[in-house]
């Protein structure tokens, strides 16, 4: 297990680049659906705000902190939860909450305004989390991790195409609309591609060393999901509400979590390995969850 530490995910920098292109383009898409409506929506009703923030940004990066303090993985899979932990909700979970008949419209509002606060949120919770757990603390000592060179990425990643999509949205809403429906399946495609390119030049990495995060990726995303049903159900909310809050809080936006990945960290071995399997086990479990709650109305 030591050894998963110091191993390394290959991924050259001409591949680097377009996944930072890549994830710039989906999040413009993403954008381009977002309207200053969204953000007041939510501001008309502080109880979702608050439910929404305090599971995605407070309470998930918390909890995964005190469930590695229990456990205590190796700290380069420590590393991988608190990044996903960190990192806002997924744009799928908007067509999960679809899916599972949940509150759409707040799925979105939430997506929009996570999207946002993660600007802030998602450089200051990992290097909080990763400093406060001597361990990861020692590994971004190592790889001299500057907060700044973080936030300023993010900012590139998520600021700068939220705000250019949302003001193409807002000046011409036609054009936006159309550009979105190409742009988001057009964007996710290529992602995913880039991503699946990784783990076939890396099937001999991935093939030795996936059952270390296995089990573990899988409970951290149920205990992400029911986090964020069990705080909606404590402030209660609707049942529709319920199940949009546990999807936007299950459904992690793993792919900026790989780009930092590579960027700082280089392809770290159990980081990369931990935030790749939970990209697509999300996938499976949101799904999974969409169907079940499909048929569920109470």
């Amino acid at each position: 297990m030591q050894e998963l530490d110091s191993v390394k995910i290959n991924f050259d920098s001409g591949g680097l680049w377009i996944l930072n292109i890549a994830l710039a383009v989906v999040m413009f898409g993403v954008a381009l659906g977002i309207t200053l409506n969204d953000f007041k929506n939510l501001i008309k009703q502080p109880k979702l705000v608050l439910v929404g923030v305090m599971s995605q940004f407070v309470l998930l990066p918390l909890v995964t902190f005190l469930v590695i303090m229990l456990i205590k993985p190796q700290p380069s899979i420590a590393l991988g939860m608190m990044m996903v932990a960190a990192c806002p909700g997924g744009n799928i979970s908007n067509f999960m909450t679809y899916l599972a008949k949940g509150n759409t419209a707040l799925s979105i509002s939430l997506t929009a305004f996570a999207t946002f606060f993660a600007i802030f949120m998602t450089p200051f919770n990992f290097q909080f989390y990763g400093s406060l757990y001597q361990p990861t603390s020692q590994i971004l000592k190592d790889v001299a991790l500057n907060p700044l060179e973080l936030l300023k990425l993010v900012i590139l990643i998520l600021g700068i195409p939220l705000f250019f999509g949302m003001l193409i949205r807002f000046y011409t809403e036609a054009v936006a609309i159309k550009l979105s429906k190409f742009l988001k399946p057009f964007s996710i495609f290529i992602f995913g591609a880039i991503v699946l390119m990784a783990f076939a030049n890396n099937l001999d990495v991935f093939s030795v060393y996936i059952h270390h995060v296995l089990l573990l990726g899988i409970s951290h995303n149920i205990i992400a999901i029911l986090l964020g049903f069990m705080l909606a159900r404590l402030f209660k909310l609707s049942f529709k509400n319920q199940k949009t809050i546990a999807i936007e809080t299950g459904i992690q936006n793993s792919g900026l979590g790989l780009l930092l990945i590579f960027t700082f960290f280089n392809g770290l071995g159990g980081m990369a390995i931990l935030v790749a399997f939970w990209g697509i086990w999300h996938i499976i479990s949101g799904l999974l969850l969409a169907f079940y709650w499909s048929g569920k109305e109470k």
